[in-house]
């Protein structure tokens, strides 16, 4: 069967889009894989051996310009006609979009020549991408059990799926916690100011001085924040990127974080305890950490109530009661099945 999978934007769109694809080849499928320039090389580096890679001309819609969002416009646009016209002539048996606008040309043209079409949400709260998509499309398959924002009316079938995450998080699955003290802060480019003027106050001020940090922040932070916890005798390993997340993540007691999809999932798939503060201007990332919350895994907190002395208080609590991190642990855990149920659901 010759499957179409449409992803682009971000590396949050792309590594699921890739854990399908590769599942889709294993079972004997013919995938090819359309994406934006922006993680064109993401793509054709971690494409299945066979997989074809289509090039799409397209670009978010976000921006306040009005003639932006009419040039970014007019690109998806150019891109749907392409794709329209490729689909006649060579037609794929179906179409998988994983959200963003990269997605939306595939989606389009999928519609026009009435090939069915799967498109997933990451979100706990669906994106304007995916929310614009979804009349052209027969099934949504969603990260999370509640997605907010839905149509009220609405023909399309949904289905939970999960969402897909990097082998290494499956292979750590429901990972005991070690109780060696061990923190992780992980703010990434945009999320991390916040984290790094409250997290080492923070630290700085508990009572158990045993606590070992990881702290992932922007390169310019870095010295900085080294300095802080050296004269504050604080253990710490400061770092601007993490090459092995899920080590990092398997070896903490506690994470501290923002709430993207692809965080949210990835504590689940593992089962660790966090404490999420969502990017202010990110509707999406409020509803991750709200879903995160309420399965008792960690807590969601609005970032003008992330203060230094509540982050203190809680994380003294926390140390003092590891019988209460390993209860937070469990609830957090949620078997993560998303690249078996997608394909699935796909080639079914």
């Amino acid at each position: 069967m010759k499957i179409w999978i449409a992803t682009g934007g971000t590396g949050g769109h792309v590594f699921p889009a890739l854990s399908v694809a590769k599942e889709l080849e294993k079972r004997g499928h013919k995938i090819t894989i359309s994406t934006d320039g922006r993680v064109m090389k993401m793509v054709r580096d971690g494409k299945p051996e066979k997989a074809h890679v289509a090039f799409v001309w397209a670009a978010g819609v976000g921006a306040k310009s009005k003639i932006k969002q009419m040039i970014a416009l007019g690109k998806i646009g150019v891109s749907a006609v392409a794709l329209i016209l490729r689909f006649a002539f060579s037609r794929p048996a179906r179409v998988v979009a994983f959200g963003g606008y990269a997605s939306v040309p595939a989606v389009f043209a999928a519609h026009v020549w009435k090939i069915p079409t799967f498109l997933h949400e990451q979100n706990a709260a669906i994106g304007r991408a995916n929310k614009f998509a979804m009349r052209w499309v027969e099934t949504l398959m969603t990260s999370f059990e509640n997605v907010e924002g839905m149509p009220k009316k609405t023909n399309v079938r949904v289905v939970y799926s999960g969402l897909p995450v990097r082998e290494d998080f499956i292979k750590n699955a429901n990972a005991k916690l070690k109780h060696e003290n061990k923190i992780l802060v992980t703010g990434g480019s945009l999320g991390a100011q916040i984290l790094d003027e409250i997290v080492p106050l923070a630290i700085a001020g508990m009572k158990n001085k045993k606590i070992f940090i990881t702290h992932q922040t922007r390169p310019e932070n870095v010295e900085k924040l080294q300095q802080f916890y050296a004269s504050h005798k604080i253990h710490a390993n400061v770092l601007s990127f993490i090459r092995d997340m899920a080590t990092s993540i398997v070896d903490a007691d506690l994470v501290i974080g923002r709430s993207g999809a692809s965080t949210v999932i990835e504590l689940e798939t593992i089962g660790r305890p966090a404490i999420l503060v969502p990017l202010n201007i990110n509707p999406d990332q409020a509803a991750n950490a709200a879903s995160f919350a309420k399965l008792g895994g960690g807590f969601d907190v609005e970032q003008s109530k992330f203060s230094a002395k509540w982050l203190t208080s809680t994380l003294d609590d926390l140390f003092d009661n590891p019988t209460r991190l390993d209860k937070m642990a469990k609830k957090a855990y949620v078997p993560n099945l998303a690249v078996q149920k997608i394909a699935d659901t796909v080639t079914k």
